[in-house]
């Protein structure tokens, strides 16, 4: 009787330690696969270029809400950026085409897409 005892305590520790220590990890696994890396401002979504460029004009706005979870949300949303990320209008190239996000000291191109919420 007791090897049985002892055989079942092995196997439910075993099984305890496999689960993560890491409450987020729950959250982790019901995140969104993003297709794409993105900002939403104005009501369009600009998608991330690998290009980054120096002249830029004024601040146009800023990330108000960031989120890998899927789903949609008001105001100037990123799934990459934290909120506070400046947005910026670039020199010579109007808004409707593409706008610059502020990343640690340089401005990443974000070139617009669809309208945000529109499939």
């Amino acid at each position: 009787m007791k090897i049985k005892y002892f055989f079942f305590s092995l196997i439910v520790i075993a099984f305890l330690s496999s689960c993560s220590n890491d409450p987020s990890a729950i959250i982790k696994s019901s995140s969104a696969s993003w297709v794409s890396e993105f900002v939403v401002w104005d009501g369009y979504i600009y998608r991330l270029s690998d290009e980054y460029v120096e002249d830029v004009d004024e601040e146009i706005g800023e990330v108000t809400k960031y989120s890998v979870m899927e789903g949609t949300y008001s105001g100037n949303f990123s799934n990459v950026y934290k909120k506070g990320t400046k947005y910026y209008a670039m020199q010579g190239i109007s808004t409707e085409e593409a706008i610059a996000i502020e990343e640690e000291g340089k401005y990443r191109k974000a070139i617009r897409d669809e309208k945000y919420g529109e499939k």
